[in-house]
């Protein structure tokens, strides 16, 4: 009964990002072999600044990543628990205190949104899987803990997971 709507409401989401963001796969987005985790999962590797999602034919798309500036970084275990296209942000105390002259919110699709075009936000605390405003940043140690990916890339994966999908990050 309410599976069409979701349809619907999701299909409506994936035009609205193709209209404003252009979809073109990124460069270094690849297939590779992997079979280090559960097929439907995204595995981060920090220190290779690469996020996985395995795909369940024994390869997973690799995608390169900006991720947690030095004492920024995390490792452990969490899910998606919410999606979001062109998201406002509202920088965290810790970022608004490093940086004061900030807005309390940022407009989603606005160019100086960190998010880019879309955010899964992860379960547990203020981190996001999000693309970027910066795409020069993509392959360095340059956030305060979130995942940075190509907007082409958060468009991408966008499509391919849901909420609960399980998230692994390792150093």
């Amino acid at each position: 009964m309410f599976a069409i709507p979701r349809l619907v409401f999701f299909f409506v989401q994936l035009l609205c990002l193709a209209a404003i963001w252009d979809t073109t796969p990124a460069v270094a987005r690849e297939f590779i072999a992997f079979a280090e985790a559960p097929p439907g999962t995204i595995v981060v590797r920090t220190s290779e600044r690469r996020l996985y999602y395995v795909d369940g034919n024994g390869r997973a798309i690799r995608y390169p990543v900006g991720v947690g500036k030095k004492g920024k970084q995390w490792q452990g275990e969490s899910f998606i628990d919410g999606k979001y296209v062109q998201p406002a942000w509202s920088p965290p105390l810790e970022i608004r205190l490093e940086k004061p002259n900030l807005p309390s919110v940022i407009p989603g699709g606005s160019p100086s949104n960190p998010m880019g075009a879309a955010a899964m936000t992860l379960a547990g605390g203020e981190y996001a899987i999000h693309g970027t405003n910066a795409p020069g940043s993509i392959g360095g140690f340059v956030s305060y803990g979130c995942i940075r990916m190509y907007n082409q890339d958060i468009v991408d994966l966008f499509s391919r997971v849901q909420v609960g999908t399980r998230v692994i990050v390792t150093q």
